[in-house]
């Protein structure tokens, strides 16, 4: 290429033009820069690196994400109140996370329309949302929003057995009392889930609207490892009361030992694993305060205890302040508990108030007596059947004694 220098352009002292070199370079400037530009296409199609405004638009997904509750909303209720959509387009991905990190379990519907929590949301809780969805062209569109939860004025907690860490017998139950009257039972219960390890199916069984009892069909196997998650935080137990724990309990199945008490025979029997280990001679209720019939489970022990007829029923007939080695059966006050002062009646006559008596020395110091051996071999949990007594059978909420039900109405 020449270049011809400009008109007008001054000499230097040494003969040169001054403004020739620039000239020059701008020149070749121009020349470049017009030879980059475009990459081939025609400037006036808008294709390529630099097309118009239009082009990117075309580009944006047409899905749109609502979150509901939207974003920043304070005391949401924990229940019913979350929930994803999308318009024009399925959402593929939705993420539910409290301050924690802690993620909320859902599903998106079949139609790709809808994310819906697979649970209740605690109570006093900030939670994140994070939502995706694609259009028809695979285009993706994401919104977050974040969100406070209420906090309950009216709160109920369940005062649980047997405790955390436990070791008990084949027939405790996982048993929950609650402090206020439950009038939505159905979501309560199914914040409750019970694991078993090995795996058996456990049912849960209502006796009135303060208590909830589990247990599977027949007693548990020896060695079963059961935990207890109550993820009750933010569960609506009645209007404007909320469930407040969030607790994971577990405990293990001990031996197996079950006791048979034969009330016309006078006689125990202790089983484990289903082989008699000892046989006990025993007094059971006299005439008129026959002991129940039934399966009975092992709730408290105590070394020594005080017994008063006042406190069931029984107003000025007995207040004995030291029964040694008692075993509480029933909430109505039967035991299996050491008797010093029954004299032969062991074996051949039935003499008590309705428990059952073992022999036993006063003061509960010897560990030779038949009460003894019976207390230190017997656990929380453990099972004793009466029959042949005169007496009908003890109810199933009478005590953890929900085995005198039958699988069918206790599922029901």
């Amino acid at each position: 290429m020449n270049v011809r220098p400009i008109s007008g352009a001054s000499v230097d002292g040494r003969g040169r033009r001054r403004g020739g070199l620039t000239a020059i370079a701008g020149v070749l400037l121009l020349t470049v820069t017009a030879c980059a530009g475009g990459g081939g296409a025609d400037p006036g199609t808008g294709e390529g690196k630099g097309g118009d405004s239009s082009t990117a638009e075309s580009r944006k997904s047409q899905a749109v994400v609502t979150i509901a509750p939207g974003d920043g909303a304070k005391s949401v209720d924990t229940s019913g109140a979350l929930k994803v959509t999308a318009a024009k387009g399925k959402l593929t991905d939705v993420e539910v996370k409290d301050a924690k990190g802690n993620a909320i379990a859902g599903k998106i519907s079949g139609d790709g329309g809808t994310w819906t929590p697979a649970t209740h949301l605690a109570a006093a809780t900030k939670y994140t949302v994070h939502a995706v969805a694609k259009d028809a062209d695979g285009l993706e569109a994401a919104k977050e929003a974040d969100f406070t939860t209420l906090t309950p004025k009216n709160t109920f907690i369940g005062r649980f057995t047997p405790e955390d860490g436990s070791k008990v017998g084949v027939g405790m139950p996982f048993s929950l009392r609650f402090d206020r009257g439950i009038t939505n039972p159905d979501d309560v219960e199914k914040a409750i889930t019970v694991k078993t390890e090995p795996a058996v199916e456990v049912a849960g069984h209502w006796f009135g609207n303060d208590r909830l009892d589990f247990r599977p069909e027949k007693y548990w196997k020896a060695g079963t490892k059961v935990t207890v998650e109550l993820n009750l935080d933010g569960v609506e137990g009645r209007d404007g009361v909320y469930g407040e724990q969030d607790k994971k309990v577990s405990f293990t199945i001990g031996r197996n030992q079950v006791s048979v008490v034969d009330a016309k025979a006078k006689k125990m029997k202790v089983m484990q694993d289903g082989k008699v280990v000892k046989t006990i001679p025993v007094t059971t209720g006299a005439p008129g305060y026959e002991t129940w019939n039934g399966q009975m489970v092992m709730t408290e022990k105590f070394v020594q205890t005080r017994m008063n007829g006042d406190t069931v029923g029984y107003d000025g007939e007995y207040d004995i302040k030291d029964v040694p080695h008692a075993i509480r059966l029933t909430d109505s006050g039967t035991f299996i508990h050491g008797n010093y002062w029954a004299g032969g009646a062991f074996g051949n006559t039935n003499a008590s108030h309705g428990c059952v008596g073992l022999r036993d020395v006063k003061g509960a110091w010897s560990k030779d007596t038949p009460a003894a051996w019976f207390y230190n071999h017997s656990i929380i949990g453990d099972v004793v059947v009466v029959k042949n007594s005169a007496d009908g059978t003890v109810a199933p909420e009478n005590g953890l004694n929900g085995w005198n039900m039958s699988w069918e109405k206790w599922k029901a």
